[in-house]
């Protein structure tokens, strides 16, 4: 188990390295992440090459016991690259620059940028391959975070033109499939295809929905390549790795296709952010960890775990006195092995003066500091309780077309996809029921409940997946607009709604109707839920009833025979289907019933409590993390506000 800081001891006077390090070793750390800010450093001038500054670092942890996670420097480059090569700027959707100053700003599609950054990597890996203590390479930092995704520059014009003539082949099956003969867009040849940048109305869905996919296609392109070089020069015993941002759901890029060339998957984990008046969610924290956890199937790392108040500009909540500790041992409990804390001391220079660490700027050893050493002692202690796997029976399903196709065409102003996800995902988490966040590209049919938040993308070879699936015995939660649209995200012709799960949904949607703000519909239980009432938001389909039973139907003259939320039995599973923004108390009951039917192992506990078991050596251990201010008890044990416990499982008595 590795367990660090993020250090930077470029921006601190030499004469300090030593005392930092002897601190740092002394909280408990046993590496150090370096380097990836620092190409200047590396390459003042072009093509003269010192590693000397790091090598003085890299042999002064060693002397105090601590291992290197060292990071390329591609995320930052140096000043006299761009003045050289301004062509490797990136731009914004009007066709302006972003220049130099800030970071991530190379567009991922210039061969001059990856001629350059393949060029320090090569030399920085190939300097380092031998160096024992050198244990992982990060690729680059946070690959398309904070707009970087999205670039418009002439370059990435030309690659998308490419890009598009690859998938199609012919210009007359593009235009075919997209519809161009609506408003007159026809296009004799691929080099007229425009970029989407603003226009007067929109741009053709299809041609919105290939961008992203493009956009996503460059950041992997980009990733792997720096993956391959870094494999080929590396050291046997080093390992390649890349820390994902979160946000992972408003980004145009799916992290799959890198994620599986790792050879292990990291994680920026920040519960809070500039100008948040309080923390997302617990389930939204522990959603990003599922999420994380479903790329490979398997365990990860955080190379940046929150420990201050973070803010570029604008500077977040003050996590509480024991808050930050207890989101370590959140992610300790969903699958993070191991962790570095961000960062050592906050830089008090430069745009992240306010994005606060372990050490503040009186440089003395805080609560902060007493935080992260109380929990590298603690967690050191359950090396084989963290190496664990974690097997849920339940899958929340994402499919990131999907996703790009919603933020193309929201239909509601209201609809957001991660709260949507959210909707579905937060009931099953209020049960401390194990959840895997994964790609509905992945194999689903190990699990007993598959949750499928407003997938409207389905094809053919996915419905099929279902049936199979719930024929067998599996139980699966669609929400609203299910199935609407194809892969090249045009409507169904010739299909009612939801179109090809129609038969294992057993409902026809007909008419819809999208809710807008303060906008509530209310709702009334039916047979089983006779008596309990509801309400939904965001949008609404109107279900007719076909092999299915009503559960919630809409409480108002005109459409009281309309169901909201339905089931239906197919073959030996159930299917249920969640036709608007229903509120949580329907939510609730739905998946309290499925946990039981399903014998979905779950454990009661008071609210705001989060209790994972993790199993090891034929032994159970709670992680039991209190996300309140108020003392909580659960059994025997007491967990103080912001507390976490890490205890053996007795049962309750």
């Amino acid at each position: 188990m590795y367990l660090g800081v993020d250090y930077y001891p470029e921006h601190w006077d030499a004469d300090m390295l030593e005392e930092d390090l002897q601190r740092i070793s002394d909280m408990g750390a046993n590496i150090i992440r370096v380097g990836e800010f620092a190409w200047h450093l590396m390459e003042k001038t072009e093509g003269e090459f010192e590693f000397s500054f790091f090598d003085h670092v890299v042999e002064k942890a060693k002397s105090h016991g601590l291992k290197v996670l060292f990071g390329t420097p591609t995320t930052t480059f140096p000043a006299w690259l761009a003045a050289k090569h301004p062509s490797i700027l990136s731009k914004d959707a009007y066709g302006h620059i972003r220049g130099f100053g800030g970071r991530r700003q190379y567009c991922f599609n210039s061969d001059t940028y990856r001629v350059y950054a393949s060029r320090i990597v090569r030399e920085l890996v190939n300097h380092y391959r031998d160096e024992e203590a050198l244990v992982a390479w990060q690729i680059d930092n946070e690959l398309g975070h904070e707009g970087s995704d999205i670039c418009y520059c002439e370059q990435c014009h030309a690659a998308f033109q490419a890009f598009l003539r690859t998938e199609y082949g012919s210009i007359e099956k593009l235009n075919e499939i997209y519809g161009t003969i609506f408003w007159g867009q026809t296009y004799n040849t691929f080099e007229e295809i425009p970029l989407p940048q603003p226009t007067i109305t929109v741009h053709n869905p299809s041609l919105r929905l290939d961008w992203s996919r493009f956009r996503s296609f460059s950041v992997n392109s980009f990733a792997l390549q720096q993956i391959q070089l870094v494999r080929m020069y590396k050291g046997g015993h080093q390992q390649i790795t890349h820390n994902i941002p979160g946000g992972f759901f408003e980004k145009a890029h799916d992290p799959s296709a890198m994620a599986e060339a790792l050879d292990f998957v990291s994680y920026d984990n920040y519960p809070v952010w500039g100008g948040l008046r309080e923390p997302i969610a617990p389930a939204h924290i522990a959603m990003t960890h599922d999420f994380i956890r479903g790329l490979q199937g398997r365990n990860y790392w955080i190379v940046e775990e929150l420990m201050g108040a973070q803010g570029h500009n604008v500077i977040g909540y003050l996590p509480r006195p024991g808050q930050a500790k207890m989101w370590a041992y959140q992610a300790m409990a969903h699958g993070c092995e191991s962790m570095l804390f961000f960062r050592w001391r906050g830089m008090t220079r430069g745009a992240e003066q306010f994005c606060l660490g372990i050490i503040d700027q009186d440089n003395e050893d805080g609560r902060k500091y007493h935080e992260v050493r109380a929990f590298m002692q603690d967690i050191r202690k359950h090396g084989e309780v963290l190496k664990s796997e974690i097997k849920p029976d339940i899958a929340v399903l994402y499919d990131f077309d999907n996703i790009w196709s919603w933020q193309h065409q929201q239909q509601s102003q209201e609809f957001d996809f991660t709260r949507e996800l959210l909707r579905l995902y937060t009931p099953f988490y209020k049960l401390n029921a194990q959840i895997d966040v994964i790609s509905t590209g992945k194999d689903f049919s190990r699990y007993k409940v598959l949750v499928v938040p407003v997938l409207q993308i389905i094809d053919p070879a996915l419905a099929d997946r279902f049936k199979a699936f719930a024929r067998q015995g599996g139980t699966i939660v669609f929400s609203f607009r299910a199935g609407i649209k194809d892969r090249h995200n045009n409507l169904n012709f010739r299909q009612t709604p939801p179109c090809c799960i129609r038969d294992i949904a057993g409902i026809a949607v007909r008419d819809a109707e999208s809710l807008q703000e303060r906008q509530c519909v209310k709702l009334k239980g039916i047979g089983k839920a006779e008596g309990l009432e509801g309400s939904c938001g965001v949008w609404r389909d109107l279900a007719d009833l076909e092999t299915a039973s009503a559960l919630y139907l809409y409480d108002e003259p005109f459409y009281k025979d309309k169901a909201c939320v339905t089931v239906n039995t197919y073959g030996k599973g159930r299917v249920y289907y969640i036709g608007g923004g229903v509120d949580s108390s329907i939510m609730d009951t739905i998946a309290r019933e499925i946990a039981a039917e399903g014998q979905i192992r779950h454990i009661e506990a008071p609210e705001g409590l989060e209790v994972y078991m993790r199993s090891t050596g034929g032994e159970e251990w709670l992680f039991i993390n209190n996300h309140t201010g108020s003392e909580k008890a659960f059994g025997e044990n007491v967990v103080e506000p912001y507390g976490s416990l890490l205890v053996k499982w007795k049962g309750l008595n």
